[in-house]
């Protein structure tokens, strides 16, 4: 992968980095199409990272279907997909990780202890393998954005992170490789996760600055069924993730949920204020 890289940098082609743990969906292939319109070439990773599971998460069942997601990475126009084994990113003996101090433990790190340190972690690898110029993420995953981005700058590292719309299913649920995971009854409503964010922006854009109303208006979408229990609803500064009592400037509508029936973790976001 190195080698396929430094040849192409020598040729003058700037690289666009999508990093993925595989199971493909449009929201991937979104990122894929907004790397090839910023750069000359478009790599791909397929790594599902154990350092970021906890001890009772998915790591075993997360889905793997490798050969298929190779096929919609090339018709997407990838030029390089990159499939690294576990031995070979994590050998025996290894034992260096990076702790991005602060914003790892706040919205999901409260209840997923260390796995902002896998993400922080893989992706610094993945980027020194890769060197890519510019790397996608989507939205969506607001919380590992914020991280990244705090690493990059704090590591000095010569990447560029562009954050991508979430891509959504014609219902408003946001795309997401668990999603395959829900049940038939969970599936039917996992749009009202959706519903309460834009019943928050609705507050918002109706002149509503405070944070708990805005907050209550996501938590009352959520009441209308028992199959969704919330973990968090937060409303945060978009750079700090401190949560807010009043809007004043940009800021992250943040929740997360469990589904009762498959156990599934659903997470999304909006933003409001203004560009982060």
């Amino acid at each position: 992968m190195t080698t396929w890289s430094q040849t192409a940098r020598a040729k003058g082609r700037a690289i666009g980095f999508v990093p993925t743990m595989g199971a493909l969906h449009e929201g991937h292939l979104s990122l894929v199409k907004k790397s090839r319109g910023r750069a000359d070439a478009t790599v791909m990773s397929i790594f599902v990272n154990p350092a970021q599971f906890g001890p009772a998460e998915d790591l075993e069942r997360y889905p793997r279907p490798l050969e298929a997601d190779c096929e919609m990475a090339r018709a997407a126009g990838c030029d390089a997909v990159f499939v690294p084994a576990a031995t070979d990113l994590y050998p025996k003996g290894y034992c260096t990780f990076i702790t991005v101090e602060g914003l790892d433990k706040k919205l999901c790190g409260a209840s997923r202890p260390g796995h902002f340190r896998g993400v922080a972690t893989i992706v610094l690898k993945l980027f020194n393998i890769v060197a890519p110029d510019i790397a996608f993420f989507g939205h969506k995953d607001a919380q590992q954005v914020v991280v990244l981005r705090r690493m990059a700058a704090d590591l000095n590292l010569p990447v560029s992170i562009e954050v991508c719309p979430t891509v959504r299913e014609a219902d408003g649920l946001a795309m997401s490789s668990r999603n395959a995971y829900l049940t038939p009854a969970e599936r039917a409503v996992a749009p009202v996760i959706y519903k309460g964010l834009n019943a928050a922006l609705a507050r918002y854009e109706a002149g509503e600055r405070n944070a708990a109303r805005l907050a209550l208006a996501v938590e009352t979408a959520l009441r209308e069924t028992t199959l969704i229990i919330k973990e968090y609803i937060e409303i945060t500064d978009t750079t700090t993730l401190d949560p807010l009592t009043t809007v004043t400037e940009a800021a992250l509508i943040a929740v997360a949920c469990r589904t009762t029936e498959s156990g599934t973790r659903l997470i999304d976001n909006l933003t409001v204020g203004g560009p982060w």
